[in-house]
């Protein structure tokens, strides 16, 4: 077996590539990061804490991907609309950006007095923002949108419960109009072994000749706390409720002391990729909740990545409605 397989992303030499330091306002830290490419730019939307612990979305540009200028001033913070406020109050976190029929569409989670849930807002120009709607009930985050339309209908992914202890599944459901969804359906549950505790979908799918690419991250609860790691799954372009194959080992996991020490230590968490012309992947992470770092991997060995569940003889992992 090929040991690029096992772990094909190797970490930018120069991480961490954002730290407060350089977000130009006072703050807590920054970390978990939406990419997109836009205008010949790298864009991160960054999720920045402040000094009393609420979050907020900020911007960060580059012209090559790894040395990124920050925004003086935050773009998206608690709504005052009394639609959103109080499911808002406490922060808007963990942004995901899709680009969706000429627009981009971000799904964020809003936090409040009764608990996280997933919002979604769309932007042309990244500096005017809407917000669309809140379309899940609490307890619910991780959420991204498909690129285009399946079968005539809006796809998200998104991770309801996982909180105070419980198990956290990935689920997928579906919309006529980006507001209203059903058909959910259970995508991936955790099981014993590297994430035994709860699942959330990382970041937003990528189209492949063999199926729709996704970074999932895993939780496991340690005697010295929470461990969270990143694996990859390929989904089946016209059914994605089908799994097609998955790494059956985590592909990525703190190893850094950036990555093992912050306000939460032993995290990588990345919510956005940018998918280069060469077949590169860059992979934007929040590092211990304290920093924005960054790892590249080809895209064609994350894909025979995820196949590595069929050639290996081990248990099957425990997938529900993916026949």
């Amino acid at each position: 077996m090929q040991i690029n397989l096992l772990k094909p992303f190797k970490r930018y030499a120069q991480n961490p590539i954002i730290s407060r330091d350089d977000i130009p306002y006072p703050c807590n830290t920054v970390f978990n990061a939406a990419a997109v490419k836009f205008n010949d730019e790298y864009l991160l939307l960054l999720r920045v804490e402040d000094l009393r612990g609420y979050s907020h979305l900020t911007q960060a540009r580059s012209k090559d991907g790894y040395n990124f200028k920050v925004d003086n001033k935050p773009w998206i913070v608690p709504s005052k609309d009394p639609a959103f406020e109080i499911y808002e109050r406490y922060g808007v976190e963990d942004p995901r950006i899709t680009e969706l029929e000429g627009k981009y569409f971000i799904t964020y989670t809003a936090f409040g007095p009764h608990g996280p849930r997933v919002g979604i807002g769309v932007t042309e120009d990244f500096e005017h923002f809407e917000r669309l709607a809140l379309i899940t009930e609490v307890d619910n985050k991780d959420a991204v949108l498909f690129p285009e339309k399946i079968n005539g209908q809006y796809v998200m992914i998104d991770r309801p419960s996982g909180f105070g202890g419980a198990r956290g599944d990935i689920w997928i459901q579906f919309s006529p109009d980006l507001i209203h969804w059903g058909g959910a359906k259970v995508l991936l549950a955790p099981e014993p072994g590297w994430s035994p505790n709860k699942l959330g979908i990382s970041t937003p799918p990528i189209k492949t000749p063999d199926g729709w690419l996704l970074l999932y991250h895993g939780v496991k609860t340690t005697g010295s706390g929470k461990l969270y790691r990143v694996g990859a799954l390929l989904l089946d372009l016209e059914h994605p409720e089908k799994i097609i194959g998955y790494t059956p080992h985590f592909i990525f996991g703190p190893e850094e002391v950036y990555e093992r020490t912050g306000d939460v230590p032993n995290v990588v968490f990345p919510c956005g990729t940018i998918a280069e012309d060469n077949g590169t992947l860059k992979m934007y992470y929040g590092a211990a909740d304290t920093y924005i770092a960054l790892a590249e991997a080809q895209i064609d060995e994350l894909v025979e990545a995820c196949k590595l569940a069929k050639s290996e003889v081990r248990p099957k992992r425990k997938f529900v409605n993916n026949k």
